[in-house]
C-alpha cells in the first residue's frame, strides 16, 4: 500500500480548501515514500506551490479550463483509446470488476477509468501490481503529459512522474500515435457544446457523492484510514485491465 498514489490522486481532483491546506502534507509524504525519482519530485514543486498560494477560484477555473473543457486532457483513460466507440463500455465494466474484485467499491459518479480513481485503487495494491497497471496505460499518462508541457501546466509533473515510474518514454510508438490528435482548444465554446450534447454515463451507486479524494483529501494521508464504503486490501490481486 502507498499514500503516494493516493497523494497524486489528490493532486489531479477539482481543487478545493482541504487540498490547499494539504500541500504540506503532501510534500512531505511524497519525500518521505520517494517512490518518484529525485527529479519528478522536484518537478512536482510548482504545483504544490500553486495550490498552497493561488486564489481557490483561479485554481478552480484553471482545472475545469484543462481538464473539464479539452478531450485531448481527459482524465478518464479509455477516452484516448476506445473514444466513443462500443469497446469503451466493455472495458470500462472489466475495470469496474478488477475494482470489486480487490475489494474497491467507487462512492460517487466519476467514471472507473477516471485517473484520480485508479490511482485511489493503486494505493490499495502492490507496488509490483500498480507500476503493472500503470505501464498499461503509460502511454495514456505520458501523452498526457507532453499535452500539458505544451500548454506550460504544471500539472505536467503528476503525470510525468507516473508515466517515469511507469517506465514509459514520450519517445515511444503509442505515445506518438496519441500525440498525433490535435488538441482541443478549451475557448471553441461550439465544441464545448457538442461534447455537453451528448448522452452522460454513469457508474456509481450515488449521483449525489463525489470524487473520494475531493470529499476528504487529508483522509488519505492516513496509515490505517479506507475510504467509505472500500473494504481493506484483500490477499489476492487482480489482473491489469487498462489496455492499449
Amino acid at each position: 500500500m502507498s499514500k503516494t498514489f493516493k497523494a497524486l490522486s489528490a493532486l489531479l481532483c477539482y481543487p478545493s480548501n482541504e487540498l490547499k491546506e494539504a500541500t504540506d502534507e503532501i510534500t512531505g509524504l511524497l519525500a518521505q515514500e520517494a517512490i518518484l525519482s529525485p527529479g519528478a519530485l522536484k518537478a512536482l514543486k510548482p504545483l504544490l506551490a500553486d495550490l498552497a498560494e493561488m486564489d481557490l477560484y483561479d485554481l478552480q477555473e484553471r482545472y475545469v479550463l484543462l481538464f473539464d473543457r479539452s478531450r485531448t486532457l481527459s482524465l478518464n483513460l479509455f477516452e484516448h483509446v476506445h473514444g466513443e466507440s462500443r469497446e469503451r463500455g466493455p472495458a470500462m465494466v472489466d475495470l469496474l470488476e478488477t475494482y470489486r474484485a480487490g475489494g474497491f467499491d467507487i462512492v460517487g459518479t466519476e467514471l472507473p477509468d477516471h485517473l484520480p480513481i485508479l490511482l485511489e485503487y493503486l494505493s490499495t495494491r502492490s507496488m509490483d501490481e500498480s507500476q503493472d497497471m500503470l505501464a498499461n496505460a503509460g502511454h495514456i499518462l505520458a501523452a498526457l503529459a507532453e499535452r500539458l508541457h505544451r500548454r506550460d501546466s504544471d500539472y505536467a509533473a503528476v503525470l510525468a512522474g507516473l508515466a517515469e515510474f511507469a517506465g514509459v518514454k514520450s519517445s515511444a510508438d503509442l505515445v506518438q500515435e496519441l500525440l498525433s490528435v490535435k488538441d482541443d482548444d478549451p475557448e471553441d465554446l461550439d465544441a464545448l457544446d457538442t461534447l455537453w450534447e451528448e448522452a452522460e454515463v454513469t457508474f456509481g451507486p450515488d449521483p449525489r457523492a463525489g470524487c473520494p479524494v475531493n470529499r476528504d483529501p487529508l483522509a488519505c494521508m492516513d496509515d490505517n484510514s479506507t475510504l467509505p464504503g472500500v473494504p481493506p486490501k484483500p490477499q489476492s490481486a487482480p489482473a491489469s485491465v487498462i489496455n492499449e
